[in-house]
């Protein structure tokens, strides 16, 4: 059966920097190939995608991932029935929330006792672990706990309600829920198989991390008191990265849902979700020390291959450290192993039915050319959308 399967490849170079450290702090790191490679986590580049969603989407369509979902529930609920006060809303979402997840909401005792000790008020309810849901589903329980308001413990026993309950937290998926996946760990029938899967991304050369030693003055010393007000470290690295995503179309459909709304195509939810997360991968980045650092780079290659079988990686083709070029620098030759790797890899398994696109930036990518069409970004994340809900429209 054909598949509709999207492969995200990009090499982006950055200078100093300490994107995602770990926890001694220095920079993630991995063995690839027997030599040392600087590492950036799936995580971390995920969180950096979700982030860029913020300007790229419609808040409706996001999701949040939070253990303080009572306390938005119960804005929620205000925001819907007035006359339900602040104590009263929080009871109330915390019970539907309950009933919709299967998890206990509760006062965390470590948060309890330092209030009591501290005389203030009881802080609000929590899970105990994060819980990611989508603003259409905060709306939907919101509903359900304002029709059940006179007694929410009564009316969540009815069978009909607590499932109308669970129903509303396991539909209408947020676009990060429907791309990233979503596990709760109470009930697992309620979890989202994520579409996207993304890999770490690492260095085309190896890496050694290095260590900046920095002092910092006290503005109020006096003359009389020249020494540093405070000194430290701050380990970090360079590197041309090999950054990789897949998504898994055919799931990311199962799990938005197809036309929302009946002013749209079948496909638009898909379609939009795609565009989104093809310009949130490609252009976010991970926040670590980029106060200290400023490494604001951009990709300097990007491959976007439309395929019907399998998701394939080119990592491969760095398996063998990139050396750096007779005048410096690594993408050069990063761009030339690409060149070289992938219709190897596409002919030897016969792969031949791909839609490629290629943004590329700078002389030192033109090994590149005939890759693919050349694209700017704007055209990349239309042309993948369009080229995406082509292929899911009924009858294709």
């Amino acid at each position: 059966m054909s598949r509709t399967i999207l492969d995200v490849h990009v090499l982006q170079t950055v200078p100093p920097s300490n994107l995602n450290r770990d926890d001694t702090g220095s920079p993630k790191s991995a063995v690839y190939g027997g030599v040392r490679r600087a590492r950036v986590s799936s995580q971390a580049w995920k969180r950096a995608t979700r982030r860029a969603f913020e300007d790229l989407l419609d808040p409706a369509e996001l999701g949040v991932r939070t253990k303080r979902g009572a306390e938005i529930l119960a804005t929620r609920i205000s925001e819907l029935e007035p006359s339900i006060e602040a104590p009263e809303a929080l009871a109330l979402a915390a019970e539907t929330l309950q009933a919709a997840t299967g998890s206990t909401i509760a006062v965390p005792k470590r948060k309890a006792d330092a209030a009591k000790k501290k005389g203030e008020n009881e802080p609000p309810p929590e899970s105990s672990y994060l819980m990611f849901l989508s603003s259409r589903q905060f709306d939907g329980l919101a509903r359900l706990a304002v029709e059940g308001a006179a007694d929410i413990k009564a009316f969540l026993k009815v069978k009909s309600n607590k499932d109308w309950a669970r129903r509303i937290a396991d539909t209408r998926h947020s676009v990060d829920i429907a791309l990233f996946g979503r596990m709760v760990a109470d009930s697992t029938d309620i979890n989202v198989d994520a579409a996207t899967q993304v890999a770490h991304a690492i260095s085309v050369h190896e890496v050694e991390n290095e260590s900046d030693y920095y002092t910092a003055v006290d503005d109020h010393n006096s003359d009389a008191e020249p020494g540093a007000g405070m000194i430290g470290t701050v380990e970090f690295n360079s590197a041309t990265l090999y950054r990789y995503a897949a998504l898994d179309v055919d799931l990311l459909r199962r799990n938005l849902g197809e036309g929302l709304r009946e002013d749209e195509p079948l496909t638009e939810p898909v379609r939009r979700a795609v565009w989104a997360f093809v310009y949130g991968f490609v252009a976010s980045l991970p926040t670590g020390k980029i106060n200290t650092f400023g490494n604001h780079t951009l990709p300097d290659v990007v491959v976007v291959k439309l395929r019907t079988t399998r998701p394939i990686s080119f990592a491969a083709a760095f398996e063998e450290p990139v050396a750096k070029d007779i005048t410096g620098g690594y993408l050069r030759t990063a761009c030339e192993r690409l060149a070289a790797y992938v219709p190897d890899i596409e002919r030897a398994y016969g792969v031949d039915d791909t839609t490629t696109w290629l943004l590329r930036v700078g002389a030192g990518t033109e090994k590149l050319s005939g890759l693919g069409t050349e694209v700017t970004l704007p055209e990349l994340v239309d042309a993948v959308g369009a080229a995406v809900a082509g292929r899911l429209e009924p009858g294709k």
